[in-house]
Order: C-alpha cells, then sequence, then structure tokens
C-alpha cells in the first residue's frame, strides 16, 4: 500500500483588517510611542534633573538620527530575513528599547537607546505599510494606508494622556509603564503581518516596466526637497511644543499635554482628512495647500495669538504630520504612474530625505536653542520658513515645466 501524499498545508488567508491593526500597531510604537512620548517628557526630564535643558533637547534629537537610520538599513534588513520576522523584531526593539531608558545611566546609555529607539521607528516606517499594501487589492489601499497611518496619530494621542498619569508615579514608572503598552500592542500585531511573499501579479507587474532608474526624475527630485523641508517645518512643533508651553509660557507640564492631545487629535484625523482632500483636488494641489496651512499653523506660537490660536495651531500641525505621508505618497504615485516598478525606490529616497532633513533640523534648531538662550520664537519662524520655501520650489518647478 503506498503511504498517503501529504498535502501541504494551506497558507493562511489574508486579512486586510488584521493585518491593517498590525500597521497601525507598528505605526503607533515606533513613530506615535517611541518618538513622540518623549516631547511631554521632557519637561519633567529636566525638572527631574536627570538631564539639563540643552543636552535633553539633543537626546530628543538622537531619536531622529535614529530614523535615518533605520530608513536607510530598512531595506538591507528585509533581505536577510522574512518582513514580517524583521517588523516583529523591530516592535520588540522598541519594547526594550522603553525599559532601557528607564534609568539615567548615563547621557551616553540614554543617546544610545534613543537612537536604537529611531533605528526602529525608521524601518518600521519603510517597511510595515509597502509589506501590507502589497497584498491588499488595490480597491482596498486606500482604507488600509489611511489605517496605518492612523497609528501614527492614535500614538501620539495616547502619549499625550498616559505619560501625564504614569508621571504622578515618577519618570521611571512612566518609561516602564511605555514598555508595558509598546509590548501589548507587539503581541496583538505578531499574527497580523503577511507571511508569504506578495501576490504573482503583484510581482509581475513591478517587473513588467522600465527600470526605476528610467523614470522621469525631475519632478520626484523635486518632490524629495518638498517632501524633505516638510519635515523641517514639523521640527518645531514635535520637540519643543509641550515645551513652549510648558516652561516656556509657564503654564507647566500638564497644560503641555493637553496641546499634546490636541497634536494628537489632528493627527488622528489628519491621513484620512488629507486623503479625502486629495480626492478632490489632486495630489499637487492639495500638497500646496498642506504647505500654505502649516506654514500659517508653525508660525502663530512665534506670532502669539493666544491660547485659541495656539490649540489651532497644534490641531492643525499634528493633522499634517502623518497626513503628509499619504500625499507625499501619492504625488509620487501620480509622477510616476506609468513606471510603477520606480515607486517603491522613490518613495524610499523620499522617506530618507524625509528623515536626513528632520534629523537635521533637530540637531541644528537644538543647537539654535541652546545659543539664543531658550529663544523659541525662532525655532517656530524657521520652520514656518522652510514650508515657505517648500511651497516655492513645487510653484517654481511647476513654471520652469510649463
Amino acid at each position: 500500500m503506498q503511504p498517503a501524499a501529504i498535502q501541504p498545508r494551506a497558507a493562511t488567508p489574508f486579512n486586510v483588517w488584521r493585518a491593517t491593526v498590525s500597521g497601525a500597531g507598528a505605526s503607533l510604537i515606533g513613530i506615535g510611542l517611541a518618538r513622540f512620548a518623549y516631547t511631554p517628557l521632557l519637561p519633567a526630564i529636566i525638572g527631574a534633573h536627570w538631564f539639563p535643558a540643552t543636552t535633553a533637547a539633543y537626546l530628543g534629537a538622537a531619536k531622529l538620527g535614529g530614523y535615518l537610520a533605520g530608513a536607510l538599513v530598512a531595506g538591507q534588513l528585509a533581505r536577510w530575513a522574512k518582513p514580517a520576522t524583521v517588523l516583529r523584531a523591530l516592535m520588540l526593539l522598541a519594547t526594550i528599547a522603553f525599559v532601557a531608558c528607564a534609568a539615567p545611566v548615563s547621557f551616553l546609555w540614554f543617546f544610545l537607546w534613543r537612537f536604537v529607539s529611531g533605528i526602529s521607528g525608521g524601518a518600521l516606517m519603510v517597511l510595515a505599510a509597502p509589506t501590507i499594501l502589497s497584498h491588499v487589492p488595490p480597491s482596498r489601499r486606500g482604507f488600509a494606508s489611511g489605517g496605518i497611518f492612523t497609528g501614527i496619530g492614535l500614538g501620539i494621542a495616547a502619549s499625550g494622556t498616559i505619560v501625564p498619569i504614569l508621571l504622578r508615579h515618577g519618570l521611571t514608572a512612566t518609561w516602564l509603564g511605555l514598555a508595558v503598552v509598546s509590548l501589548l500592542l507587539t503581541m496583538v500585531a505578531w499574527n497580523g503581518w503577511p507571511e508569504a511573499d506578495a501576490p504573482v501579479h503583484v510581482a509581475a507587474a513591478h517587473h513588467a516596466h522600465a527600470h526605476p532608474r528610467t523614470f522621469p526624475a525631475k519632478g520626484v527630485r523635486l518632490l524629495y526637497i518638498e517632501y524633505g523641508l516638510n519635515a523641517v517645518g514639523l521640527v518645531p512643533h514635535m520637540i519643543f511644543l509641550v515645551d513652549y508651553v510648558a516652561r516656556g509660557l509657564g503654564k507647566g507640564v500638564d497644560a503641555g499635554a493637553q496641546y499634546w492631545v490636541l497634536y494628537g487629535i489632528g493627527a488622528i484625523i489628519g491621513p484620512l482628512a488629507c486623503g479625502h482632500l486629495a480626492d478632490r483636488t489632486g495630489f499637487r494641489a492639495a500638497l500646496r495647500a498642506a504647505w500654505l496651512l502649516q506654514a500659517a499653523a508653525v508660525a502663530i506660537p512665534a506670532i502669539g495669538l493666544g491660547p485659541v490660536g495656539l490649540m489651532i495651531s497644534s490641531v492643525v500641525v499634528g493633522a499634517f504630520t502623518p497626513g503628509i505621508v499619504p500625499l507625499a505618497l501619492g504625488r509620487a504615485n501620480e509622477l510616476l504612474m506609468h513606471h510603477p516598478s520606480a515607486i517603491k525606490a522613490a518613495w524610499s529616497r523620499a522617506t530618507t530625505s524625509f528623515a536626513i532633513m528632520q534629523a537635521l533640523a533637530a540637531y541644528g534648531l537644538s543647537f539654535v536653542f541652546s545659543k539664543t538662550g531658550g529663544d523659541y520664537t525662532m525655532l517656530f519662524v524657521i520652520g514656518a520658513a522652510a514650508l515657505v520655501v517648500a511651497l516655492a520650489v513645487d510653484l517654481f518647478g511647476a513654471l520652469r515645466a510649463e
């Protein structure tokens, strides 16, 4: 009697909802908590004398430097192991970094682990969405993309509500509490990642067109510049908003955290709102509107329009912090609609440009803050100017193309 043939185990069906939850969890941990929770923590770290004010600002910039490194090495990591394995490891790495920051061992120790946290966030940003979207039918990619990037806003809002509560028990308890939240999210996301390679029709479409280097480069290069300048414009709020309210305006950490919650609320609705705007106007027009609105919102703290103005500023800048991502990705798709094989490479370069300019701005603005004796106004002026330049670059590029 011949032994029965062993049937291969059927692959687990891909679940868009579950994968989107995993992607949202990754962006929530890697960006929402690992990066943005430091903003409401900054005044408390200074107040507890863990590090002086100028040093603590540089520690915030360490995260952004790591983000750049993560964006650069993400592709190599994905070649070493399956994307699902890499994504799980990155989420665990972010969790470990929270634990490592629970005690001010030394400036170098803290800087290292903030940098490692940034690596995790940058790599998650580059890998999570493409890993999921390559398996999602085109008709559902808008939903999945919006859900994934909404995780950033959820993390920002969570950092603004959880951190003040945890801080009542001390800084060490706060860092450990964030680690617990991160671990729970990692467990929820664990089995949601697609294990198999992208569907055959996706891979075939990827190779059916010209080599990535053959696409029309001019418009895409301008997008890299504009997206990088947008990163500069976001840095003042990302790093200094809570500290500005708490110490610059003298309102205290709790008041600063309240504005950070508004920032987070804006970040939750931002990706979906920006996507809706782009559907109605096109991605180029939506990007121009985004730069104009952001420039005005970033300038508000420098002008001094009172609490209402600061509330508007927090919500608007918060909305565009994750909202600019689908707009830039959509614009890249518009520019390369006849060269789909080039989109992935272009998005990787755009993300790297964003990370480089964000890191440079973080270090540069920390230096300006130190040298000007804590002048917050200058920080917001520089951020607004960068966004005006981004708009000017796009308009100038359009005139040259005509």
